[in-house]
């Protein structure tokens, strides 16, 4: 192979790298909020997730500066008994929606570097399987909040 045919071949690559490690182009998010807890207890961060790429993408999670750490979780009830697990990926289908509410999947925010409360404004950067990440920003609600506040809040 010719240098220069190699060359325009490696830089193609590089290019197609780079555009799945940038910011999604066809997830968007929506009805981002934080419940925020007391003292230094980890906050759950929720969102709807729009997928509205022809390929299924999967949220596999978050980073901030506001936060030392950032770990996906569902939690779920049976026989009574409330569970939290931590999952690897949360699936966002073509042309579809994924929920991130209370009693369900969720992100746990852990050691907030300074206080956070209800009416701050926290940006989590959302990760996803591809390599495309989505800065988004979340709106801090109280600990008795059940949704982010808004109108559509539920839609």
């Amino acid at each position: 192979m010719k240098p220069f045919t190699l060359s325009i071949l490696l830089a193609g690559f590089l290019l197609t790298g780079a555009v799945h490690a940038g910011a999604s182009d066809h997830v968007h998010a929506s009805h981002a909020w934080i419940r925020v807890l007391p003292g230094g207890l980890p906050a759950g961060a929720y969102v709807t997730l729009r997928n509205d790429g022809d390929q299924a993408v999967s949220l596999s999670g978050a980073r901030s500066t506001v936060y030392a750490d950032a770990m996906l979780h569902r939690s779920s009830t049976a026989g009574g008994v409330s569970r939290m697990t931590m999952v690897d990926a949360l699936n966002i289908p073509a042309h579809g929606e994924a929920r991130l509410a209370p009693a369900g999947y969720h992100l746990m925010l852990m050691q907030a570097n300074a206080p956070v409360k209800p009416g701050d404004t926290v940006r989590l950067t959302l990760d996803f399987t591809d390599g495309s990440t989505l800065a988004t920003d979340f709106i801090a609600r109280p600990a008795n909040a059940m949704d982010a506040g808004d109108d559509h809040a539920g839609h």
